[in-house]
């Protein structure tokens, strides 16, 4: 999950100066047209749009990731130890996202999502 390095104040603060300067430089005998100014605005508002859609993107995965990782919670599963590189069994005792990566804690080891392997059903009684 990356997130964009656009900042919303620090763009309209820019927008708003670059907007001054071209009014305090432009050439009065050929002033910028009204309809240019309103297509600069336009633009800068899609972006400012897609920026915070973008950061409601990155909200909704992320709770997309613990909904996963809580499914897993109590299950005892298969997975690739990253500490010794073997193929270990254990009971996933928590999930939490840790930079940005959805991580299990199994045997007291922290155990990337990607490296647990099966999911075992649990004994019939």
């Amino acid at each position: 999950m990356t997130t964009s390095s656009f900042n919303a104040d620090v763009g309209q603060t820019q927008f708003l100066q670059l907007l001054v300067s071209q009014l305090q430089y432009q050439d009065p005998l050929q002033p910028v047209e009204q309809q240019d100014f309103l297509s600069q605005l336009a633009q800068f508002s899609v972006l400012d749009g897609i920026e915070q859609m973008n950061l409601k993107f990155d909200d909704m995965i992320r709770l997309e990731s613990l909904s996963q990782g809580a499914d897993l919670v109590g299950q005892q599963v298969r997975y690739n130890s990253a500490i010794t590189g073997e193929t270990l069994t254990g009971k996933v005792d928590e999930a939490r996202i840790i930079n940005g990566s959805l991580i299990a804690s199994i045997n007291q080891e922290e155990v990337p999502v990607a490296n647990i392997i099966a999911v075992i059903a649990p004994a019939a009684a």
